[in-house]
């Protein structure tokens, strides 16, 4: 089965919501061990799979900018979220006999590893789902942005990013019926239609490394798995 994947070393991205109960905030076990199970299956084809999260659903930078907060603090906050998220998926990870290790851009050796590129890619050769926290470890930059920086320094076949639609769309699915869903795109179209597919920096690092973006519905019981095997799941970002 494993000579048939058509991609053989993922970089997921999740937003922090992918973890969130009802309201939107805060981590639910319930969600964690939703998404742990999902990766168990692709790491039971054989598959490498390495993570990166974002914090929306511990804290909001924009809700402190909105109150004059400065940037750069408003960014780290968003940084160490990202790391509690981290540990909350791998404690999820583990309980189901996944080996698992977090890494942080940001230091912090008590809780996680400092993120090593050379390290990060002999943990996916052994096996180990790595999830990458802190973001880039830099101001200003997105998860997305890190998501894309990160599948390219462990050199990812693929790029997906898990949302809570079947892929892309040129306008909100949830709030119009007549949105249309895009089956491929390319990295300019993406760009100037302004899809919210990621950000216009983790697009253009993609599109400049020739990285594909696979935007798919996690919580699809098949999506991920299918999507691994070729076929034709989600919206495909490609030149």
């Amino acid at each position: 089965m494993a000579d048939q994947l058509k991609y053989h070393r993922i970089l997921l991205k999740l937003g922090g919501e992918a973890l969130s109960g009802v309201d939107g905030f805060g981590v639910d076990p319930t969600r964690a061990e939703d998404i742990a199970q999902r990766v168990a299956e692709v790491r039971n084809l054989g598959v490498d799979v390495a993570i990166v999260i974002g914090g929306g659903n511990l804290w909001r930078g924009r809700a402190g900018l909105e109150r004059g907060m400065d940037r750069a603090t408003a960014d780290y906050m968003g940084m160490l979220a990202t790391v509690m998220n981290a540990l909350a998926l791998m404690d999820a990870m583990e309980r189901m006999g996944m080996v698992t290790r977090v890494q942080s851009a940001v230091e912090m050796h008590a809780v996680a590893e400092p993120y090593i590129r050379r390290r990060a890619i002999r943990h996916l050769e052994k096996g180990r789902v790595v999830i990458l926290g802190g973001g880039t470890g830099n101001p200003y930059f997105s998860t997305d942005t890190a998501a894309a920086l990160r599948a390219m320094e462990v050199g990812a076949d693929v790029l997906i990013k898990a949302t809570k639609v079947d892929g892309v769309y040129d306008s909100d699915p949830m709030t119009n019926p007549q949105a249309v869903r895009f089956d491929r795109l390319s990295y300019m179209e993406t760009i100037n239609r302004r899809l919210e597919v990621m950000d216009s920096t983790a697009i253009s690092l993609c599109m400049d490394n020739h990285l594909p973006i696979l935007v798919l519905d996690l919580w699809h019981p098949d999506s991920l798995r299918e999507a691994l095997y070729g076929a034709p799941v989600g919206t495909l970002v490609t030149d």
